[in-house]
């Protein structure tokens, strides 16, 4: 017996737009007066309206093209990409709300969904009958739904409001009903948008862990979100959808890095910071500047990308203006959630002092770093005594990426960033 759960077959969603040019702005005698002549030319000539040029023109729109895949029992799938790119539109229609244009769709087991908040909700109701509703929507018989009504309840934190109507609710108590009614019935597939956004830090993270506990019970997660952190931290698989192609299928790392590759484009050898925009509110003085950087670490088939378990080596270019009687470079890096991981000053192995006016070069080599196969950011900063001189946040990023030495040290089962240096011992003891 097969384990898939969901085949999707060269799916295709089209929408037909219409475009009609309009004036600059247009006026009531405007409306009025095409108002009129587009009567006339009913009544006088039907037939020659039809090709009026007030008639308005169309195209053909794919939010989804060719789009296939297969996802088995118990994935936990993120759906990844830009916005417009198809998420919420396949979604839709793995949740029969939206027909397919064309394609073919096989899915075995139940499906609850929670794509925006309320989905499912009648205003007038109160939670309780909400609840029962929302079930009864879902596929669920009565009895099924007041075996887990004490846990939704519970889950969703609303027992005070519990005989309220909705309409009475904050969009934050609206989103944990909702999501705990989908999350606690039994269904096989659950698909989630990215609504968990108007929740708490604290019911986010209560969410997420149910929803790895969904995955781990055997069900399916398909989760839409723009935060990779998220998706990184709950997802075993991922799909990268681009203007509505399956840009990207496979594992959650490779498809978040292949994500922002993508987004950030191909990235050059040497990063020239000649004219970049520095931040206007830190008043910078300028009396050093960077003027380029570079990787120069070993193994590079692509600039700026090399294999675990490999250290980054980094080649800074600057230019010192007038003489500077001590100068720090900064350096911090940056996870794909823009969360800090380390942050390093030159002033801890090298002192930078009475330099003169010209060119230097920085090398910066990390030992023993172990990053897991991610990309990461880099911020850069030069100081002396007085102020800061120069800064870019945005300076450069770079990418590990898996080899046979990841397989050797099972970085596909590791969470977190890297893999500390720790020295073990045993001792026998009886």
């Amino acid at each position: 017996m097969s384990d898939v759960v969901i085949k999707v077959e060269n799916l295709s969603k089209k929408y037909v737009i219409s475009h009609q040019s309009h004036e600059r702005y247009t006026a009531l005698r405007d409306v009025m007066a095409n108002g009129v002549k587009i009567l006339s030319r009913k009544i006088l000539s039907p037939f020659a309206f039809r090709d009026s040029p007030l008639s308005e023109a169309q195209e053909d729109f794919y939010a989804l093209r060719d789009v296939s895949f297969e996802i088995k029992q118990g994935d936990r799938v993120g759906i990844i990409g830009r916005n417009g790119a198809g998420k919420s539109t396949l979604l839709k229609i793995l949740s029969r709300i939206t027909e397919p244009t064309s394609g073919k769709i096989e899915i075995t087991g139940r499906v609850a969904s929670l794509l925006e908040v309320g989905t499912g909700f009648h205003p007038e109701l109160t939670g309780r009958e909400n609840i029962f509703l929302n079930g009864a929507i879902l596929g669920m018989g009565k009895a099924e739904i007041k075996r887990k009504f004490d846990e939704i309840v519970e889950f969703a934190e609303v027992e005070k409001f519990l005989d309220t109507p909705v309409k009475r609710y904050s969009s934050g108590m609206y989103v944990r009903l909702a999501f705990s009614v989908a999350a606690h019935l039994e269904t096989e597939i659950l698909l989630v948008d990215e609504v968990l956004a108007v929740g708490d830090a604290q019911f986010q993270k209560k969410c997420m862990g149910k929803m790895s506990e969904v995955g781990q019970d055997g069900k399916t997660v398909f989760f839409v979100s723009h935060n990779m952190g998220a998706v990184a931290n709950l997802c075993t698989s991922g799909l990268h959808l681009l203007n509505g192609k399956s840009k990207y299928y496979s594992d959650i790392s490779g498809c978040i890095s292949a994500y922002l590759s993508h987004m950030s484009g191909k990235t050059n050898e040497v990063i020239n910071y000649t004219g970049v925009k520095r931040p206007p509110e830190l008043n910078l003085r300028e009396g050093a500047k960077f003027i380029n950087a570079r990787m120069i670490s070993e193994k590079q088939e692509i600039p700026w990308q090399i294999p675990f378990p490999l250290n980054p080596v980094f080649e800074f270019s600057i230019v010192v203006e007038k003489n500077v009687p001590k100068l720090e470079l900064g350096l911090a890096l940056y996870n794909y959630s823009n969360v800090e991981i380390a942050s390093n000053l030159s002033s801890d192995k090298l002192q930078m002092e009475n330099l003169q006016p010209g060119t230097y070069k920085i090398v910066v080599e990390y030992q023993d770093l172990n990053l897991l196969p991610a990309r990461y950011y880099l911020a850069l900063g030069l100081r002396t005594d007085i102020g800061m001189e120069d800064y870019i946040p945005d300076a450069a990023q770079f990418e590990i990426i898996t080899s046979t030495a990841s397989a050797v040290a099972r970085t596909y089962i590791r969470k977190g960033i890297l893999i500390p240096k720790v020295e073990y011992s045993i001792n026998n003891q009886g």
